[in-house]
């Protein structure tokens, strides 16, 4: 697979047509790892309560409960989730019905993969930017909010100084911060010490041992580069 998979973001595709659910959850799973699926709306519903997903992808006419239906249910307690629907060109005067639902968008059918590559991913940085969270590789996050570092849902233990250099690099994610920029931010109370490439050497060769392969790489001459792609 030529990218990582997003793990912090679910997503559930609700359709009645097998044909076509099995495409688009194949589809989906080349960039989400947790997709949930449901062939109809009753099911899709029940998927919606014990995964709480964060993004829905919805067919309007579904048997059981209509897409509509059940993003009414869905909308009684929850205005957070993202919810998009896609529909035939027939069902234009039923899209009308849900301006009210507060839905992200309206996909036409046959709904092109580039297009809806494009909006879920604009999603899933909107919901990170809501929780204050940078994606980092595999798995791991950084929480902007409480300055801290997870992989999954466990916190990795970051030293005083560790954190402080995290906090620097995140706040310019895929940008070179100097080596210099780094011992100034580290020892800000402390003007008259004198730099020392050596001490941060040392500091970020700990730091990427607790991080994935290749998460900060040196740039000669320039500095340190906290990839997050």
């Amino acid at each position: 697979m030529p990218h990582s998979q997003i793990t912090d973001v679910s997503i559930l595709i609700a359709e009645d047509e097998e044909a076509l659910l099995d495409s688009m959850t194949e589809y989906l799973e080349l960039f989400f790892e947790k997709v949930y699926r449901a062939k109809d709306g009753q099911e899709a519903y029940q998927s919606y309560l014990k995964h709480h997903p964060d993004i829905i992808i919805a067919d309007i006419n579904m048997p059981r409960l209509d897409g509509l239906a059940m993003i009414r249910k869905i909308r009684e307690n929850d205005r957070k989730t993202k919810i998009i629907i896609t529909s035939a060109h027939s069902d234009q005067e039923r899209l009308l019905q849900a301006i009210e639902l507060h839905l992200v968008k309206y996909l036409i059918k046959p709904v092109q993969s580039d297009r809806l590559k494009t909006l879920l991913l604009s999603l899933v940085d909107e919901l990170r930017s809501q929780r204050h969270t940078l994606a980092l590789k595999e798995a791991f996050y950084w929480d902007t909010l409480n300055q801290k570092l997870f992989h999954d849902a466990e916190e990795i233990v970051l030293k005083p100084r560790e954190r402080k250099v995290m906090s620097l690099l995140c706040s310019h994610p895929n940008q070179s911060v100097s080596a210099i920029d780094i011992y100034n931010h580290l020892y800000e109370d402390q003007p008259e010490r004198d730099f020392s490439s050596h001490a941060i050497a040392s500091l970020m060769k700990r730091l990427r041992q607790k991080l994935p392969k290749d998460t900060i790489k040196s740039a000669y001459g320039v500095g340190y580069i906290l990839q997050t792609k």
